[in-house]
């Protein structure tokens, strides 16, 4: 008895033959292509940008530049052999590491020369 008023009732909601029109269902789809939109650029659009330029600053590593690796180490290229570097942290001590393993480009105004 009950059942029959809900399903009565939720059959007239789509309109004189039951079914969702064309505007009804773009209605329904509307709110899944905004939220994909707003995630699109305010995180992977970004995210694709930012990954963009530390795959360039991986491409152009040489001799000489000073980096921060993903440990936190600062350190100067002195040798480059395809993607492993050797990198010398202090004054005759190198540690080689792989190009992957470079965070960025160390701040060479502040760094100790």
């Amino acid at each position: 008895m009950f059942f029959d008023d809900i399903a009565h009732a939720m059959g007239s909601l789509g309109g004189a033959d039951g079914q969702a029109g064309p505007a009804g269902a773009l209605g329904s789809f509307l709110p899944l292509i905004l939220m994909f939109a707003i995630f699109y650029f305010l995180l992977i659009r970004p995210q694709q940008k930012k990954a963009k330029q530390h795959k360039e600053l991986l491409a152009g590593l040489k001799k000489g530049d000073r980096i921060l690796t993903g440990g936190g180490l600062y350190g100067r290229i002195v040798a480059v052999d395809g993607d492993e570097l050797s990198v010398e942290l202090a004054e005759g001590f190198q540690v080689k590491v792989d190009r992957g393993y470079v965070a960025g480009m160390a701040d060479t105004a502040n760094a100790k020369k």
